[in-house]
């Protein structure tokens, strides 16, 4: 007599491969819906680029030793407009820096805000240098526009943000604005001043 012996299949084998394939299937279809969510809201919201620019800009106690260390107060109005008729922006750290001959020459910061939706906000930034060190042709430079009766600068921006979509807040973004040239002038009046747009990146 010759016995023969079958195997009995795992019963637990096909099961477990539809369990994966239906786990795959599902988080796959997650995938797709949120990626249609995130387009459709994109497409009805269509963000528009924000506004940078400055409207006014002067220099005072303006003072360069022979040693070649400045010593100045300077005064713009920074103009930020949101132009987005659904998106308002939480600015959550603005950093300032200002600029002559790609030399920092003051340091600067604007405290946390929200700005709604079409808004426009202005800064009165007051900001000062302290005995900064300039290079030898920077400082001959320097002396050269004072003459002139007016200082060309950049001013700055760096900024961490989140943007607001009705009780949907995004992720932190980060902003960056360079506003030049700027022809600031060596007196409170602003007359003459013409308006500098900026470069805005998100």
């Amino acid at each position: 007599m010759v016995l023969t012996t079958t195997s009995t299949p795992n019963p637990t084998g096909p099961t477990h491969s539809k369990l994966i394939r239906l786990i795959a299937i599902v988080l796959l279809t997650l995938i797709v819906l949120v990626g249609l969510i995130i387009l459709i809201i994109w497409l009805t919201i269509k963000p528009k680029k924000l506004v940078y620019t400055i409207e006014d800009g002067s220099i005072h106690n303006y003072n360069l030793t022979n040693g070649n260390h400045l010593n100045a107060s300077y005064f713009f109005i920074l103009r930020a407009y949101n132009p987005n008729k659904k998106v308002s922006i939480f600015y959550d750290k603005v950093d300032i820096n200002v600029l002559y001959d790609d030399q920092t020459v003051s340091r600067g910061t604007i405290d946390p805000f929200y700005q709604p939706k079409r808004n426009a906000t202005r800064f009165k930034l007051n900001l000062d240098s302290h005995d900064v060190a300039l290079p030898e042709q920077t400082a001959r430079d320097l002396k050269m526009e004072r003459s002139s009766g007016r200082m060309e600068m950049e001013v700055k921006l760096r900024a961490r943000l989140r943007f607001k979509v009705g009780v949907w807040k995004s992720r932190h973004y980060r902003l960056k604005v360079s506003c030049a040239p700027i022809m600031a002038h060596f007196s409170s009046s602003s007359k003459n001043f013409q308006m500098t747009k900026c470069d805005v990146d998100i």
